[in-house]
C-alpha cells in the first residue's frame, strides 16, 4: 500500500497499517466467517483498535488525525468504512477501492465535511454492486460527500482508478 499512497499524494506523510488477523496467510484487519460474511463483534473491536493506534501515532509523530485520509482497498476499505461509522470524527475523509457496507451502526453519524472517493467494479465478483450502493447510500444520508466511480473491471485495481483518486485527493487537500 505505501507504492499506492505515494502514488495517490506524492510527499504526503504515509502512515501504514497492517491487518492482525491472518486468513491462508494473508494478513487482514478484521476476521470473518466466510467471503462477504463478517464477524461483527471482531470488526468493532478491530475498528476502535485502529482508531486508537491513529490516535495514539498523531500524538507520537505530531500530526492531527483530524485531517487523515484513509485509503483502503478490499478489506482495508471496509475498515476504514467502519471507522468512519464508528469513530466518525477521527478521520477527514478516505479512499475505498472495492468496499463493502461492513455494518450499519445503530446510532448513524452525522459525517458534514467529511469526504469520501469509493471506486468499485462492475463485474467485481468479490463485492456485489449492491454492497457498494448500501455503502454509498449510508455514508449520503450520514451527510458524507461521496464520490463513487464505477469501473468496468473484476476485483484488482488499475491505473484508470488510481488516477482518478489521485485527481480526487488534488481536489480537497488543501
Amino acid at each position: 500500500m505505501i507504492p499506492l499512497g505515494r502514488s495517490l499524494s506524492p510527499g504526503a506523510a504515509l502512515l501504514s497499517l497492517r491487518g492482525k488477523i491472518l486468513e491462508n496467510g494473508m494478513p487482514r484487519f478484521f476476521h470473518r466467517f466466510s467471503e462477504g460474511v463478517f464477524d461483527m463483534e471482531d470488526l468493532e473491536f478491530r475498528t476502535h483498535e485502529i482508531a486508537d493506534f491513529v490516535e495514539a501515532a498523531s500524538a507520537v509523530y505530531g500530526f492531527d488525525s483530524r485531517k487523515v485520509i484513509a485509503v483502503g482497498y478490499s478489506n482495508g476499505a471496509n475498515i476504514t468504512a467502519s471507522m468512519l461509522l464508528l469513530r466518525p470524527r477521527l478521520l477527514e475523509g478516505a479512499v475505498l477501492f472495492r468496499p463493502m457496507a461492513p455494518l450499519v451502526p445503530d446510532m448513524p453519524p452525522d459525517l458534514p465535511g467529511i469526504h469520501v472517493f469509493i471506486s468499485a467494479g462492475r463485474i467485481d465478483p468479490l463485492v456485489p454492486k449492491e454492497q457498494t450502493k448500501r455503502l454509498v447510500t449510508l455514508l449520503q444520508d450520514c451527510r458524507a460527500d461521496v464520490t463513487l466511480r464505477w469501473q468496468n473491471e473484476e476485483h484488482a485495481l488499475i491505473a484508470q482508478e488510481i488516477k482518478e483518486a489521485k485527481e480526487w485527493l488534488s481536489e480537497i487537500v488543501v
